[in-house]
């Protein structure tokens, strides 16, 4: 009993070391589109923009072409296309659409624009 009982707990240590160690480093990112359809292509280029310019070095991004992994798509409960979700930081937060509304993007995921004076 006390071996299950230290196995447990080592797991759980281990879990939350490795979300705070993720949590830590960035964001991590799942962005969901179904092939290269225009719209598609247009979530990754405004995503990919958003992070270089607001989370250089700071976020990780997965792209997931529903079409090729339809089972992760099922497992996210994703249910329209393209979708993005905020795994972490926590909460978890999702988008979909486009990706082009920056300012709106930019509050989902809980950063500030600040002001440059130059």
């Amino acid at each position: 009993m006390k071996i299950k009982q230290k196995r447990g707990n080592a797991t759980a240590r281990a879990f939350k070391k490795a979300v705070t160690a993720s949590s830590k480093s960035g964001y991590l990112l799942r962005l969901f589109v179904t092939g290269m359809s225009p719209r598609s292509q247009e979530a990754i280029t405004n995503v990919r923009e958003l992070c270089e310019k607001y989370l250089k070095g700071r976020y990780a991004l997965e792209v997931i072409d529903i079409h090729q992994h339809p089972l992760s798509a099922s497992v996210n409960q994703i249910i329209a296309s393209p979708t993005l979700i905020k795994k972490l930081p926590l909460p978890l937060r999702r988008f979909v659409g486009d990706m082009s509304k920056t300012a709106k993007l930019l509050m989902g995921l809980d950063l500030r624009i600040e002001d440059n004076k130059d």
